[in-house]
């Protein structure tokens, strides 16, 4: 862990806190369906309304990351975000809560791209998986004791979800506010380069990434959709889901820091085609499932995955974006994510209700096949922007 700037490890504990309250999103099915009594297509619907805010979420912040500053925009998304969590737990009538969850996708992540960007600006290009890797480790550190928690809040009280989820966030924006400087690399310049979408959009090499990744984020993101649907309709209490959850946080917070230095030897390209595969066949495996053990194993698949790519994929984005649009293409990868939590619930539930289980989960073994063969013959183009990133800096 030596060698990372402090700057970077006072966004790692902003992080952890964070994610220790990360309850809502995680519990969102099961609050809409137990708490609210939406069915299961209607709370698919919902759900999609959180993907379609984080979505527009990307672009916005990735702009105001550039043209504002990435502390600036931080602070903005953090307050926003906080009220926005009180906002939705305090709704009722179904207008409110599907506006509200809108809002909440669009605030509560507002701040990715900035916060990408300034580990950008802070690490230097060879050691941004170890740093990526690092951030996402804390993250999962901070899960593996929400998952757990939140799972008993939400058989007593939904609320509590709201309350903790809101006031970690405003932890997050405390750290921020006293540590952590603007990094713009143009901060100093009078007239700075006008962020523009359409640079990343013309980027052939960023932009078959990011649609990889996106095919790679609609599976995962069944894991907060449908899969705790499924796993009710198979008997699996809220309690004993949060606990399943967990295992995805411990494992990463125990081999994360192993799998950041295996993953820094191999090809970009193999590694991320790696973590498809993996993402595809312990989700495709949860067809079988019809007991706790079994569940547990597929997470453990999924999560072997998710130690693959969670260092590379934003080290990437880093790595292929010019300087002054930092900010735009974390926002525009940050659109793939908000794409995938748009159209993973509405699909999922839609193959779920229609179709059954099983042919949601084989569904998604081939959707991260077709991943896997982009992913895979692309290392050397990522290498050599890589490669030219680094005599740039």
């Amino acid at each position: 862990m030596r060698g990372l700037p402090r700057t970077f490890w006072y966004l790692w504990v902003g992080a952890l806190i964070d994610r220790l309250g990360t309850f809502v999103y995680t519990f969102l099915a099961l609050y809409l369906t137990r708490a609210r009594h939406f069915s299961v297509a209607h709370a698919g619907f919902v759900i999609a309304l959180w993907g379609a805010g984080n979505f527009a979420a990307g672009p916005v912040g990735g702009y105001l990351a550039d043209h504002l500053g990435r502390r600036r925009t931080m602070l903005l998304a953090f307050t926003l975000s906080a009220a926005s969590m009180m906002n939705l737990g305090l709704a009722r009538s179904e207008w409110h809560i599907a506006m509200a969850t809108l809002m909440l996708g669009f605030c509560g992540n507002l701040f990715r791209p900035a916060q990408q960007a300034t580990v950008a600006d802070v690490v230097p290009p060879h050691d941004r998986t170890r740093a990526y890797g690092y951030l996402y480790w804390a993250v999962n550190l901070g899960f593996a004791g929400a998952a757990m928690l939140g799972g008993f809040m939400a058989e007593r009280n939904f609320m509590l979800l709201f309350i903790a989820d809101a006031a970690t966030t405003v932890a997050f924006g405390i750290v921020v506010f006293l540590r952590v400087p603007e990094t713009h690399p143009e901060r100093h310049v009078a007239v700075r380069k006008r962020p523009d979408l359409r640079v990343p959009m013309r980027d052939r090499s960023f932009m078959i990434f990011v649609f990889a990744q996106l095919l790679v984020m609609l599976v995962g993101s069944q894991g907060n959709s449908t899969l705790p649907i499924d796993l009710r309709d198979h008997g699996i209490a809220p309690s004993t889901y949060g606990w399943l959850l967990a295992i995805n946080g411990v494992m990463i917070v125990l081999l994360q820091p192993t799998a950041v230095s295996l993953v820094q030897r191999f090809d970009r390209g193999r590694v991320l085609a790696l973590g498809a595969l993996l993402q595809g066949i312990g989700f495709g495996l949860t067809a079988a499932g019809h007991s706790v053990g079994w569940y547990a194993f597929t997470i453990v698949v999924w999560t072997m995955a998710e130690l693959c790519y969670s260092p590379v994929a934003p080290a990437v984005v880093s790595d292929l974006a010019p300087t002054h649009l930092r900010g735009t293409y974390q926002g525009v990868y940050s659109m793939a994510w908000g794409a995938g939590s748009f159209f993973a619930p509405l699909l999922g539930s839609a193959v779920l209700g229609r179709f059954g289980s099983s042919a949601l989960w084989s569904s998604c073994f081939a959707v991260c096949l077709i991943a896997v063969t982009l992913h895979l013959p692309r290392g050397a183009e990522y290498t050599a922007r890589v490669s030219t990133q680094t005599r740039a800096e």
